[in-house]
């Protein structure tokens, strides 16, 4: 085989290791085939980059002997994101074999429940022979509850010791007072304008 024909196959073997094992219900296989798919991203950004060159270091003679820097900028930010990933796949690992001692993921009820469900027509439903669990919203059937509003009738606190209306009837006299007219004031029953003349 020539060294062009070695890249792309070396980069079809990992994109296909990496699928098969990203697609496995084992977190430690997800992470490998994560890890697989990244090296080939990888390589294969390396390869189109051309063959190797001078280091693209400016000013040079002949600018078409140095490498391209945009594909190895493209890697270095790829081998990050790949770090990244694979430390967050690693925490999930560990957490689900701290909870419970395994870190294959299981199947899920609501899923196996909707894919073992029989395909109706929508059209061809009958509400009425539906399981409760599978009414919704609008069907007919559901009876909605209304919005829960506290009862405005009882009374707070402060209404019972008799204090929320003697700040009611000191707010209306101040308010009185502030306009020029005379108000009783509930504490002495006297109006304003009697307490500045005694």
């Amino acid at each position: 085989m020539t060294p062009t024909v070695v890249l792309p196959v070396i980069i079809a073997g990992l994109y296909a290791a990496g699928v098969y094992l990203l697609l496995d219900r084992s977190l430690t296989r997800v992470l490998l085939g994560f890890l697989l798919l990244g090296n080939a991203t990888n390589v294969l950004l390396l390869s189109a980059g051309g063959v190797a060159g001078l280091a693209p270091i400016l000013p040079v003679e002949d600018e078409s002997s140095i490498n391209d820097p945009l594909p190895q900028a493209l890697v270095l930010t790829a081998i990050v994101i790949t770090f990244g990933i694979s430390a967050f796949v690693l925490a999930m690992i560990y957490r689900s074999w701290r909870l419970v001692r395994d870190e294959v993921v299981q199947d899920d009820a609501e899923d196996l429940r909707v894919a073992t469900r029989e395909e109706i027509d929508a059209d061809d439903r009958d509400p009425e022979l539906l399981h409760p669990a599978e009414r919704g919203p609008g069907d007919g059937l559901t009876v909605e509850a209304p919005p829960h509003r506290p009862d405005t009738d009882t009374p707070s606190d402060d209404v019972g010791l008799g204090l929320a209306g003697l700040e009611a009837a000191e707010n209306e006299s101040a308010e009185a007072a502030a306009v020029g007219e005379v108000s009783p004031t509930p504490a002495g029953g006297r109006s304003a304008r009697r307490e500045e003349e005694q």
